[in-house]
């Protein structure tokens, strides 16, 4: 559970989030990155620092440009313990099935 806190805090900016999702779908320069938003290009390099520093994404050197993409390791780190939560809610709903079921048997057999 290294670091989820960052992580998490990370997420908590809409801008951040819609970076992440853009990165989704492959990898993109700063430019690419900012042409959606209205904000400066400035602003978009420190939400990517936010990014990095949380590792949530990557970027590699490629001449001039810095493409960005996303860190697979800081991504499945969130997923994993957003998984166990999954789990969890699934057991609690496979739970309330159950309880669903006997109470709606004990109505029929009272029914007749």
């Amino acid at each position: 559970m290294n670091g989820l806190d960052t992580k998490f805090s990370a997420l908590a900016d809409p801008t951040r989030r819609a970076i992440l999702a853009r990165l989704s779908l492959g990898e993109a320069t700063v430019n690419e990155l900012a042409r959606p938003f209205e904000m400066s290009q400035p602003a978009i390099s420190q939400h990517l620092k936010v990014l990095e520093d949380a590792g949530l994404i990557m970027r590699r050197v490629e001449g001039t440009k810095r493409p960005r993409r996303l860190a697979k390791e800081g991504i499945e780190a969130m997923n994993q313990w957003l998984g166990m939560l999954r789990t969890a809610l699934e057991k609690n709903y496979d739970r309330l099935d159950g309880v669903l079921a006997a109470i709606d048997t004990k109505k029929r057999g009272e029914m007749r």
